[in-house]
């Protein structure tokens, strides 16, 4: 398993944590690594997507309620809703990471974590997101 996907796995993790216990990113991760003897690989990703996802929530948060047009974000489940924030977080914030991983990747995780209709659910939401993030910034037309 590659570091950013390890790095991934460990960011839902706590983001899950998170959403269940109220609590913040930095007790959340604390915890997380306190429990886990994992190797360093990847913690310093997992951290920065898990703060800046904390940090950019109403934007993160904001884009998924957009492109869901059948789901509130506070009636998905948990897993999926934390899958969604990370894929969000990268698709907005790092450039260096092309859409078509972030979105691959979203959907691993969902495979593993979620529910059987979690990949498609994930796909379709972070594929809307992805065209509408690459067509306003000109980078391709929307296809129609």
């Amino acid at each position: 398993m590659g570091t950013r996907r390890r790095a991934r796995e460990a960011a839902l993790k706590i983001l899950y944590e998170m959403d269940l216990s109220g609590a913040g990113a930095a007790e959340c991760i604390r915890a997380y690594w306190d429990c886990f003897d994992l190797e360093a690989e990847g913690d310093e990703y997992a951290e920065v997507l898990v703060h800046g996802i904390e940090a950019q929530r109403d934007e993160v948060d904001g884009a998924i309620r957009e492109a869901s047009t059948r789901w509130r974000l506070e009636r998905m489940a948990s897993v999926d809703r934390n899958v969604l924030r990370i894929g969000v977080y990268e698709l907005q914030s790092c450039p260096d990471v092309p859409a078509r991983v972030v979105i691959d990747e979203a959907i691993e995780l969902a495979k593993r974590y979620g529910g059987e209709e979690s990949p498609a659910f994930v796909n379709g939401i972070l594929d809307r997101i992805a065209r509408s993030a690459r067509a306003n910034s000109g980078e391709i037309e929307e296809d129609g």
